[in-house]
């Protein structure tokens, strides 16, 4: 092994806080316990050397030690890339610490690099003074050739910029695994454990949940697990015993608020949301979806669940999936269909039919790169237009859109009310960021849950003067017509694609009608303002009448990049309010006074500024945009950057940090 001793807290790149404590270890060889308040570190290596794996059970772990987290899977959209390649490359990022964090980190401060494709993919981003460590072993001749290295960096000199250390993890795990009974290549796939394991050891993680979830996972093939639990306990015990890490690092548990607590990533969250929907509104949930990534996890978490009334239908196409939704709907369950962009596009059609029969009816799109294909594996926030206006004819939906992991399963709860209280199909905006991305989530006591039996209400009796049923006579609160189970006696009605008399429900091609059941069916999305929170505004310093001049807007998984943003413009002290969307249709009834109070309004958004455009039309506000599409969240230093371009155009006079000040080079994200 080659490279130097690393006793240096990685993240003091990033400012965090360290201290340096002396531990000994086996044969008396003294090592210290560095103290850090975070920590990012990125895995990278081959799509088959198991980084997604290693880096959700790093994960799973640091969330029961009680760390706050959030991570960012970047993975490749095939299913196995060419091996050793640049497009073939996996990576897991995790930020995790003693203090809430609201992003995966912007840059890494340690990078484990399983081959010479993954380093080069990845060492522009790991800062000057940061941790890199390597497999040894895959700097091969033949590796390096593939993506370009005309010599080996870890004898050129080429990383002297970096605390290198060079590790042979993969000829350590055949040692490890000498007596398994395995063949070479089969005990080569373990070394991501022993990766894994000396990670844990370096960052003093819990152990035993691993060693349980191997021996879970593997339990019909026993050697298996014994030679996966035989490397990760030899990757342990190798950086305790080593002289190549003088040092571990401690990162104390965050201060959350009592409770029971897991962790949990958005598609899971968005499931479970789903889940409790039905059980809140005593409805059965059907859910039919064809699978699309993103999105397929949603399906296959809800599929665990047919013990709640769940039942899953995995249609031929995304066509059919939303078809058998919207006739469970009209049968009496609440009906569901997950999908991503390219799926929304086929849909669309079928959604106009739920619009013009005015069933209840959940979709939700997990966004990620278009258009056509387009990047299936990276996010995007790209569907909100579509969402808002991609039907034939005025057909208004309502769109909800999540702000992290865990808030997707009350993002899935709100969206089930509104279609149930208002009979409307209603979209839920996610992403790929966060349908992959975890953090820790307290499972909240079901009967703290939104109760939705009230608004359910179906008809089992006419409502007509004349002794009939009309199925299109509506509330006049919310203008949700009466809902009826097909087979309930004297509640036979016409559903179907042509529009709707008023009232009767019968085919109508009546000019007036068609003009009234269409401003009907806009004024009640519109009506559903008066259901929702006020506009979500965070500004501490205008609780004393002098708040922000600047304030950043966006909505979805942009919340926690403009958080940490604004957390960086607020410790170097200057003012920035920011301004969160869940609901986009219709907006917060307050948003257009909200926005008027401020000199300059931001939009960071993932495309090309469809939220900006809608602000715009709506409110007469020059929002200021700025966007990109490459696939990844935002930075928090970049969008710092930008906040403090407006600030000092808006408020010229305003304080300039120093070359210090954290919001120059980095603060708590």
């Amino acid at each position: 092994m080659t490279g130097t001793n690393p006793t240096v807290a990685p993240s003091e790149s990033n400012g965090a806080l360290a201290t340096t404590v002396p531990s000994s270890a086996p044969g008396g060889l003294v090592k210290s316990v560095v103290a850090l308040d975070r920590v990012v570190i990125r895995l990278a290596g081959d799509s088959g050397d198991g980084m997604q794996l290693t880096g959700n059970r790093f994960t799973s772990e640091t969330a029961s030690f009680g760390n706050d987290l959030k991570t960012l899977p970047n993975f490749p959209a095939e299913i196995r890339a060419p091996t050793g390649t640049l497009p073939g490359v996996s990576s897991f990022q995790l930020q995790f610490a003693d203090h809430d964090v609201m992003t995966p980190g912007d840059a890494p401060d340690v990078l484990v690099a399983m081959n010479p494709a993954a380093l080069k993919a990845n060492l522009a981003e790991l800062p000057g003074g940061g941790l890199l460590i390597l497999d040894s072993d895959e700097f091969t001749p033949r590796n390096l050739a593939k993506v370009g290295y005309a010599t080996n960096p870890i004898e050129d000199g080429s990383l002297e910029g970096w605390q290198t250390v060079s590790v042979p993890l993969t000829s350590m795990t055949l040692e490890a695994l000498k007596d398994s009974g395995l063949g070479k290549k089969e005990a080569e796939r373990s070394k991501n454990m022993f990766t894994l394991g000396l990670l844990s050891w370096m960052y003093h993680r819990p152990t035993e949940g691993t060693i349980r979830f191997l021996e879970r996972q593997f339990r019909r093939k026993p050697e298996i697990a014994a030679a996966n639990i035989a490397a990760f306990r030899a990757g342990y015990n190798y950086g305790d015993t080593t002289e190549a890490f003088a040092v571990s690092y401690e990162i104390k548990p965050a201060p959350m608020k009592p409770g029971r607590y897991r962790n949990i990533s958005g598609n899971q969250a968005l499931a479970l949301g789903l889940v409790a929907a039905g059980q809140r509104s005593g409805l059965p949930i059907f859910l039919g979806a064809y699978p699309i990534t993103p999105a397929s996890d949603i399906l296959h978490e809800m599929s665990r669940h047919k013990a709640f009334g769940v039942r899953t239908f995995q249609a031929e196409d995304e066509i059919a999936g939303i078809a058998a939704a919207i006739g469970a709907s009209f049968g009496g369950a609440l009906g569901i269909t997950t999908t991503s962009g390219p799926g929304v596009s086929l849909k669309s059609e079928a959604m106009g039919l739920a619009v013009m029969t005015e069933l209840p009816l959940v979709i939700v799109d997990v966004q990620r790169g278009g258009p056509s294909t387009g990047l299936p594996t990276k996010t995007e926030q790209s569907d909100l237009l579509q969402a808002m206006f991609g039907r034939n004819g005025e057909a208004p939906i309502p769109v909800i859109a999540p702000r992290s992991p865990g808030d997707c399963f009350d993002a899935a709860i709100e969206a089930a009310r509104i279609a149930l209280a208002y009979r409307t199909p209603v979209i839920l905006l996610s992403d790929g960021y966060l349908a992959n991305g975890a953090e820790p989530w307290a499972i909240p006591a079901v009967d703290e849950l939104p109760d939705l039996t009230g608004d359910v209400g179906f008809a089992t009796e006419p409502n007509g003067e004349d002794g009939e049923y009309l199925p299109y006579l509506r509330d006049p609160e919310t203008l949700a017509r009466a809902w009826a189970i097909p087979g309930t006696a004297g509640m036979q009605h016409r559903i179907g694609g042509l529009e709707k008399a008023d009232r009767t429900g019968n085919i109508s091609y009546d000019p007036a009608n068609h003009d009234f059941m269409t401003r009907t069916r806009q004024a009640k999305v519109d009506g559903i303002a008066a259901s929702i929170p006020l506009t979500d505004v965070e500004d501490p310093d205008g609780l004393d009448g002098e708040g922000a001049r600047v304030a950043v807007i966006g909505w979805g998984s942009t919340y926690g990049p403009i958080g940490a943003a604004c957390r960086r413009i607020r410790s170097s002290g200057r003012k920035v309010a920011q301004i969160h969307l869940r609901h986009i249709n219709p907006f917060p009834a307050d948003l257009g006074e909200v926005l008027a109070r401020y000199d300059r309004v931001i939009c960071p958004e993932m495309n090309l500024g469809q939220l900006s455009m809608l602000l715009r039309a709506r409110y007469l506000v020059d929002v200021q945009s700025h966007t990109q599409v490459r696939g990844l969240p935002f930075r928090a230093a970049e969008l710092a950057a930008v906040i403090q371009d407006a600030i000092d155009t808006a408020q010229p006079t305003a304080v300039t940090p120093s070359a210090g000040s954290p919001a120059v080079n980095g603060a708590q994200q």
